[in-house]
């Protein structure tokens, strides 16, 4: 079996050697690896920034920081299986959820940040949660079995506390 093969997961977005891009960036496996690992890091490290405006208290510059940073983190994704091919499969069976949680998330997190600003800084950080919570979500559905070791180690968790 091969690890990254999607000949039979066409439909599902995971990786595979014929992107959609190949023939404009010419990118070994390897180099998407890094590009995803790059992208995706970057994308966190800007949301992490986003708290310095959150101290300072400008909730609407919080907001647009964090969801830049994870749109960003969302772009790495592309990398792994072609950009094209990610925005077709956005909306797959198995990922249709997550990618509609977490784009209105991210509108509602705007939203309320810029309509609400003081007032909404509690719903603000829980859209930012959810925000985060889909992408990673999203994202593990391209890593093969990523969705079930997540599973197993949340269930781990809670037994472990129960």
């Amino acid at each position: 079996m091969k690890f990254w093969d999607s000949n039979g997961y066409n439909d599902q977005g995971t990786m595979d050697e014929s992107s959609p891009f190949d023939d404009l960036f010419k990118m070994t496996r390897t180099q998407r690896l890094y590009g995803f690992g790059i992208c995706f890091g970057l994308g966190f490290i800007i949301s992490i920034l986003s708290t310095l405006m959150l101290i300072t208290g400008n909730i609407p510059g919080f907001a647009v920081l964090y969801t830049v940073g994870n749109v960003i983190s969302l772009l790495s994704t592309g990398f792994l299986v072609g950009f094209a091919k990610q925005i077709k499969t956005m909306f797959a069976p198995v990922r249709w959820l997550a990618s509609t949680v977490f784009i209105a998330s991210m509108v509602l997190t705007l939203v309320v940040a810029f309509l609400l600003k003081d007032a909404g800084f509690v719903l603000c950080i829980v859209m930012c949660v959810v925000q985060f919570l889909a992408l990673f979500w999203y994202c593990a559905s391209y890593i093969p079995y990523g969705r079930s070791i997540i599973k197993k180690v949340c269930g781990s968790c809670i037994d472990s506390i129960v």
